[in-house]
């Protein structure tokens, strides 16, 4: 008698665990980029949860990536991100591994991330 309960009470974790994992690995493989290796902007293919995409991002991209700029190119990047998405703040640059810009941008519903290419042209959006 002993030995079945401890025999339903160990199939039911094994089962409890089993969906567990198989959830986190559907929920961590949909969360990529969808980007390919095969160019240096890649179109977005895929949008992550709640998230609205246009044209195409700096491969290797994500949230986070880039250093932080000033200047007269960050001056440039952020003009061409309001001209392109008026009605927001562009609060920050990050100048990408690529040579491209990613403009941060507040205050707007949409988008969040601005794609500014090396020679100041919006290749893409992410929010």
């Amino acid at each position: 008698m002993f030995s079945r309960k401890l025999t339903r009470s160990v199939a039911a974790g094994t089962v409890a665990l089993g969906v567990a994992i198989g959830a986190y690995a559907t929920v961590n493989s949909s969360s990529g980029n969808g980007t390919s290796a095969s160019a240096n902007a890649a179109p977005i293919t895929q949008a992550g949860q709640n998230q609205r995409v246009v044209g195409q991002f700096p491969q290797g991209w994500h949230s986070g990536s880039g250093t932080i700029i000033t200047g007269a190119a960050a001056t440039k990047a952020k003009d061409i991100a309001l001209a392109r998405y008026p009605g927001g703040t562009a609060n920050r640059v990050l100048k990408l591994s690529d040579g491209s810009y990613a403009v941060h941008m507040i205050k707007i519903s949409w988008p969040h991330h601005v794609f500014v290419s090396k020679t100041f042209k919006v290749t893409g959006a992410v929010g």
